[in-house]
């Protein structure tokens, strides 16, 4: 298990609420006093209906604390039956009520980017005087799903501390992905960054990472595995070796944490690493945490990982074009095979180049749905989908 050392939120308390706690049901005049009439008087001069309730429900209270107190046991005996059927009114609207204003927070992916190394649209398309690419024509329209940026998810799940931001991957478009969606999407820290591989498209961003450790938080732990590390200590030495920063200058304040194919724990929350070949002799890694599966970078799946996959409710799988795989990415045809062998619930693909036309490819996946059965689409920039953890 890796210990997380990164910044921790305080979970907001319902301490302004503490003195209106009923601390027992017996009623002490010389302890309490007319307390309870100031509390009422209060409260009645707010004009919420909330406050209303909650002031008769305190008044109900003492009430029957007095009554218990100074009366007879039967006149005891008939309030005690009555004051559930009258406290019961005002319990039930103030439960609504809070559930109303404080929804259970639940877990999200958020897809900071699905495309290549590259990114979409390419500049040589582009600027190409044919315009043959009509998916980088498209890209360029504003919404358009073809617009994909390195490809990152953000997972934002609840924790005994608050809500926490795990990003995956950041890459040299990372910071563009996040001036996009992080506003749009309300978040702010990063609790943690874990790393699939050490190639551009998934750590060129690291030093971005400056404006959150000089900004938003003292710093952030990078999860990554020791052949990562080393390509790290030579790309961004400065960032893994700080005694060689010029004195006064504010690079990002990193946290290495290392970590090997055997589960660990981030924010309380674990994650499997999934070992894959991402091109032949280079190791990547996939990740699982609850019951989703993300493969972003993959060649193929090694036969010892297959059980790790077992159960996938979703899976986020690589697919980098629509005919063949390359050397170092499944292709549309093969990321349906394996689609088909792990049999999840649902399969997002990610990481495609300027060949897979959303809409076009989409159409497809659906077809496969009617035909077969298969749950598949391609995943874009800006998509949030809720999970299970």
């Amino acid at each position: 298990m890796v210990q997380f050392l990164g910044t921790v939120r305080v979970t907001p308390a319902l301490a302004s609420f503490a003195p209106y706690r009923r601390q027992g049901s017996s009623f002490l005049l010389q302890r309490n006093g007319l307390f309870p009439f100031k509390r009422i008087i209060q409260a009645s001069l707010q004009s919420s209906m909330f406050l209303l309730a909650y002031t008769t429900k305190l008044f109900i209270w003492w009430f029957h604390d007095l009554l218990i107190y100074f009366t007879m046991p039967f006149t005891k005996l008939l309030w005690l039956s009555m004051s559930p059927l009258l406290t019961g009114v005002f319990i039930t609207d103030i439960s609504s009520n809070a559930s109303a204003q404080s929804p259970t927070e639940k877990s999200e992916i958020i897809f900071l980017g699905t495309g290549t190394s590259e990114g979409i649209p390419r500049l040589s398309c582009l600027t190409n005087p044919l315009k043959t690419c009509p998916v980088c024509s498209k890209a360029v329209e504003p919404g358009n799903k073809n617009r994909r940026l390195n490809t990152s998810i953000l997972l934002r799940h609840p924790s005994p501390s608050g809500m926490r931001n795990i990003l995956i991957d950041a890459g040299k478009f990372f910071y563009h992905s996040a001036l996009r969606w992080f506003p749009e999407f309300g978040l702010r820290t990063i609790d943690a960054v874990i790393i699939t591989h050490s190639h551009a498209d998934a750590i060129g961003g690291l030093d971005d990472l400056r404006d959150w450790t000089n900004n938003v938080q003292p710093h952030i732990p990078i999860f990554v595995a020791p052949r990562d590390f080393e390509v790290m200590k030579k790309t961004h030495y400065y960032l893994v070796d700080t005694s060689v920063i010029i004195p006064g200058a504010a690079v990002s304040e990193l946290q290495f944490n290392i970590i090997n194919e055997e589960p660990f724990f981030v924010n309380e929350l674990k994650i499997t690493p999934l070992p894959v070949w991402h091109g032949p002799g280079y190791r990547s890694l996939g990740f699982r945490f609850g019951n989703v599966c993300y493969i972003s970078d993959a060649s193929e799946i090694p036969e010892e990982t297959y059980p790790l996959l077992k159960d996938c409710e979703i899976l986020i799988l690589d697919a980098l074009r629509p005919d063949r795989s390359s050397s170092t990415h499944f292709g549309l045809p093969r990321a349906l095979e394996e689609v088909r062998k792990i049999k999840p619930k649902r399969t997002l693909f990610t990481g495609m180049m300027h060949l897979m036309d959303h809409d076009v490819v989409n159409a497809y996946l659906a077809k496969l749905k009617e035909t077969e059965g298969l749950d598949v689409e391609l995943s874009y920039d800006g998509l949030s989908i809720p999970v299970r953890l």
